[in-house]
């Protein structure tokens, strides 16, 4: 009698709407489990269509064209003799849910609709999805007739459902379900249900591998998460706690769907089972040497451009972007080295050279990578050093350019209309003069990278453009420490949900991990915008004093705003506390309000914000993550009026104790 089985679940490269490349992904998915010995193969959420398809789930035409995948995947004699579990959308009478649709042999075993939608964060399925409300209930579902000609049934069941095979049972929880406080498979498991699947399509964020293995490992040490496991193990194992007998006893039933399927062979005395895998935590800056490295890798391939153009200012934002590049050409080249034809015949196809095998991390990015230095007489020969340097040890292909000239010629424009000349504050002009002089230098750069960007390789004599890289930080966003329309208005952004503070230990590994010297002297050095005049051919500007506030205070703030749900008046008073032993409550109260009066004042930068590797769940993105008013009445009269409020009574009760002492 066999008793091991094999499963087999994966992570695809889905896009969303990308039904072709999706259906093949599926398909090659399938045919590698199923040659690894696997009888069961799971694929991620929403798979047939990718999860990110958004407003398109409203379109009539995502759903016929999920069918249409379905029924190929029906078809094919891939699928055969092996239990495919997909994630597409299924409208069931008139309601739109998120499912599971698991098939074998042609026919449709279930479908299994989400129960617990995720709806926080960056996550809407709300608005495009019911969630299944009747625990441990099916109805019939008709299958549109395209499906019944192939499957030869009418109806199939549809709703909170388990399988039974001649084995084993299975029960599947979708993504969200699992973090609910009472998640299904606890009863699942009290019912008798031996393999519980989840397909997810959680996204990356800092420091949240741990609560997520935490959650799988708490949901599945009990059945020993393994890609061939003993079926016996877990039944030994449960027996022997009579507690959990005693809850298993009182259990409600799910609905058994019976498969006249075996996941475990007849002559499997012999057979090995998988030792329980043990999970690599990154630390944050490993964490962002890989996703947005691959991310950028992903963004590049699927648009078909040549490569990326990056201003390099010589500061720790540009740099960190610049190594986020670097460590993409190395994770190709390893990937090539260990023999991935796929990631081969897109670096080929990119480059537009058939005979082209990448070895060497820093001659890939010289082929990819452009760095531009783009200085003005407000630029140090410290930073333009850096720069250099930098691109010297990754192999980018820099460009050094003085836009003094163009900056001129505006000027020129606006002093031959209005007779005017604006000057800097250190000439005596005022503070709008001050900071237009400082943003028309922000938005030449930005003209001057997609000029580079669109002409640089036909200059060249090479074809295609380059995608343009922004490289304007997370906490630099969020008190919109930047110029409308500068060098923050790019392409993508890899480094746009990312503090100043993980940049920084980013740069330090890159450093140590690449070996390059060249970011030393970047972390040693003040951040700065280099926009207004040198003092004596030193920088006489820098980003924190020009904000009013530290990187780390600003991490804070945004922790509190966003992730905390804070506005003025509680950010005063969680601040009281937090910082009791630095500051005073009125120094705490005007941070508060210099941080919520610049954040307000700024917000409508936000609306053009370019599009970021999300990383950070505090990131102020509006049109995707971050839904609050662009136009705000930046004086916070009542909030702030409130806080001064408590501050009295503070410095009161405070010199009431003075003079008690007296």
């Amino acid at each position: 009698m066999g008793r091991k089985v094999t499963v087999a679940t994966c992570a695809l490269n889905q896009w969303a709407l990308d039904f072709e490349g999706n259906l093949q992904r599926i398909l090659k998915s399938i045919e590698i489990a199923k040659n690894r010995g696997a009888r069961y193969r799971l694929g991620p959420e929403l798979e047939i269509c990718g999860y990110g398809c958004w407003d398109h789930y409203y379109e009539s035409d995502t759903l016929l064209h999920s069918l249409q995948v379905l029924a190929a995947l029906l078809v094919s004699p891939v699928t055969q003799d092996i239990i495919c579990d997909v994630g597409m959308p299924v409208m069931h009478r008139n309601v739109r849910y998120n499912c599971r649709v698991i098939f074998l042999n042609r026919r449709i075993l279930l479908i299994r609709p989400k129960m617990a939608l995720a709806n926080e964060a960056n996550y809407r399925e709300l608005r495009w999805f019911t969630p299944w409300s009747r625990s441990r209930h099916t109805e019939e579902y008709f299958l549109p007739r395209m499906l019944q000609d192939l499957t030869q049934q009418e109806t199939v069941p549809f709703g909170d459902a388990v399988l039974a095979t001649q084995d084993t049972c299975i029960g599947s929880e979708i993504c969200e379900e699992l973090w609910t406080p009472h998640s299904p498979h606890v009863d699942m498991g009290l019912d008798g249900v031996e393999i519980i699947t989840n397909a997810s399509g959680s996204h990356h964020v800092l420091r949240k591998a741990h609560a997520r293995v935490d959650l799988v490992t708490m949901a599945t040490t009990k059945e020993v998460l393994t890609a061939t496991l003993d079926l016996e193990d877990v039944r030994s194992y449960r027996a022997e706690i009579s507690s959990r007998n005693l809850a298993a006893s009182r259990v409600s039933p799910y609905p058994r769907v019976k498969v006249d399927f075996a996941l475990s062979g007849h002559e499997d005395l012999l057979q090995p089972v998988s030792e329980p895998l043990e999970w690599r935590y990154h630390r944050p800056e490993e964490e962002i040497s890989l996703g947005p490295a691959c991310w950028l890798w992903d963004f590049l391939r699927r648009s078909h451009q040549a490569g990326f153009l990056l201003p390099l200012s010589g500061g720790v934002d540009s740099a960190a972007t610049a190594c986020l590049v670097y460590s993409m050409c190395y994770q190709v080249c390893e990937a090539v080295k260990g023999g991935n034809q796929e990631v081969l015949a897109d670096v080929q196809a990119l480059l537009n050279q058939n005979s082209y095998i990448p070895q060497d991390p820093r001659e890939l990015c010289g082929r990819l990578l452009t760095t531009c230095y783009m200085a003005s007489e407000n630029s140090s020969q410290e930073t333009c050093s850096r720069a250099r340097e930098l691109a010297q040890q990754i192999g980018s292909h820099h460009i050094s350019l003085n836009m003094d000239p163009a900056v001129t010629a505006i000027l020129g424009i606006f002093r031959l209309v209005t007779g005017k000349s604006p000057l800097f504050a250190v000439h005596g002009g005022s503070s709008r003069e001050n900071l237009a002089l400082q943003n028309v230098q922000a938005r030449i750069r930005m003209v001057l990278a997609y000029l580079f960007a669109q002409l640089s390789l036909w200059s060249r004599g090479a074809p295609g453009g380059l995608l343009v890289l922004g490289s304007a930080n997370v906490d630099e966003s969020l008190l919109g420490y930047l110029t409308k329309y500068d060098c923050s208005s790019a392409d993508i952004n890899p480094i746009g949900g990312i503090s100043k503070t993980d940049l920084r230990a980013f740069v330090q590994f890159c450093m140590e991990r690449f070996q390059l010297p060249a970011l030393q002297g970047i972390l040693c050095a003040p951040a700065t915008a280099e926009l207004e005049p040198l003092a004596n051919g030193q920088v006489s500007q820098t980003d924190e004093e020009d904000m009013g506030m530290t990187y780390a205070e600003l991490s804070v703030f945004g922790r509190l705003r966003k992730i905390a749900k804070m506005g003025p008046y509680s950010m005063f008073c969680k601040l009281l506390n937090m910082w009791r032993d630095t500051c005073t409550p009125r120094q705490v109260a005007d941070k508060v309000k210099r941080f919520f009066s610049r954040y307000s004042m700024n917000r409508h930068k936000m609306t053009t914000l370019t599009p970021a590797y999300h990383a950070e769940n505090y990131s102020p993105d509006d049109n995707r993550f971050d839904l609050r008013p662009f136009l705000y009445n930046t004086r916070w009269p009542w909030q702030f009026r409130c806080i001064e409020d408590q501050v009295l009574q503070l410095e009161k009760r405070a010199q009431k104790d003075l003079d008690g002492l007296d």
